[in-house]
């Protein structure tokens, strides 16, 4: 799952990026609405966590912009304010969801995880397939029963993967939606990180390499 944050109080910003990164979500960090008008153009979210009262551009029209484009985005809505009339406001301008500040991280996370599966088709809470289970709340992985300790990468690769439902999935595409956007495009991070999935997955292999096309499972 790929998410912006757009939040001008910057320690807040950064450890929320730091603690959906953990969570194994390919995160990308601006601190006023100008800079998330232009992520926005450039890339495609499947969240977008949203401060309301950004300096240069309001987070109110952030949000109207996204929903202007007819983007499938997401809009996590995040304000110190905690009176209903803002929360309806906040909905009405087009957000799909509000989180009023002081927040509980545990709360954000599942907030961000529950938006994710709304911007595409309605999928189980847990993905199977190939003798792989992978709980994206618990971040739990199994192969035929044996649990899988996964790095966050690795974990965000293999549900990437499993979404797809058997697609072949680019490389591209996995840069794209587990990795943020500092990470070099030319780097072989994608292959490694499928090898090293791979292995840990076990014997026999069940990630499968089309040539010139990418991977599916």
């Amino acid at each position: 799952m790929r998410v912006l944050v757009v939040e001008d109080e910057q320690l807040l910003a950064d450890a929320v990026a730091t603690g959906l990164r953990r969570e194994a979500m390919a995160v990308d960090v601006v601190y006023d609405g100008a800079a998330a008008l232009e992520r926005i153009g450039v890339n495609d979210y499947d969240v977008v966590v949203l401060d309301r009262d950004l300096p240069l551009v309001h987070g109110d029209d952030v949000c109207r912009k996204i929903v202007e484009l007819g983007m499938p985005t997401r809009v996590l809505m995040l304000t110190a304010s905690g009176d209903v009339s803002d929360r309806v406001e906040g909905l009405e301008i087009g957000a799909d969801d509000y989180l009023p500040k002081p927040f509980a991280f545990s709360e954000l996370t599942a907030r961000v995880r529950a938006l994710g599966r709304r911007t595409s088709m309605p999928l189980p809470p847990v993905l199977e397939r190939a003798g792989i289970k992978l709980d994206p709340n618990r971040r739990e992985v199994f192969r035929d029963g044996r649990e899988v300790q996964l790095a966050p990468k690795e974990f965000a690769v293999l549900e990437v993967l499993l979404r797809s439902e058997g697609a072949v999935v680019s490389a591209e595409q996995l840069l794209e939606k587990a990795w943020d956007e500092n990470t070099d495009p030319f780097t072989n991070v994608v292959r490694v990180t499928v090898m090293t999935l791979r292995r840990k997955l076990g014997e026999p292999p069940v990630i499968v390499t089309v040539p010139g096309s990418g991977y599916r499972i």
